[in-house]
């Protein structure tokens, strides 16, 4: 057994190559294999958000509190608020982030294959996120 107790792991500020405005990241677990499974807890500014991206295993995310949007390549942007529940397939293009005028907080659940979790593409434009959301 391993216990973090709470607010002992180390936040970092999400890296401007995979992310735009301002976001913290804390870490929840990230065990050694064989487990695959990784998890963060992010907290996204208003208007911040990820760059596109895909995982290659899928991802969960769960909306702890406030509202945000998300969008997949092509598809419509969505409003996400708390308590929401947002599968992405592997492989799937996607970006995720704060509504315009609210903060967001998710717990992002994603499985690692042959070490990788994610792999990050190019930033989402300011008009692509824009979009009216429904």
């Amino acid at each position: 057994m391993d216990i973090h107790e709470n607010g002992t792991r180390p936040t970092s500020a999400g890296p401007p190559e995979y992310f735009t405005g301002k976001v913290e990241i804390e870490p929840i677990i990230s065990p050694d294999p064989p487990a695959r499974i990784r998890a963060v807890s992010v907290i996204f500014q208003p208007g911040a958000r990820t760059a596109w991206h895909t995982h290659p295993l899928g991802q969960t995310l769960v909306i702890l509190r406030g509202q945000g949007r998300a969008q997949t390549r092509g598809g419509p942007v969505r409003v996400l608020n708390t308590g929401d529940t947002v599968w992405f397939a592997p492989g799937e293009e996607h970006w995720h982030g704060a509504a315009p005028d609210r903060t967001m907080c998710h717990l992002a659940m994603q499985e690692a294959r042959d070490g990788s979790a994610v792999d990050w593409l190019e930033h989402v434009t300011d008009a692509d996120y824009a979009q009216q959301a429904r």
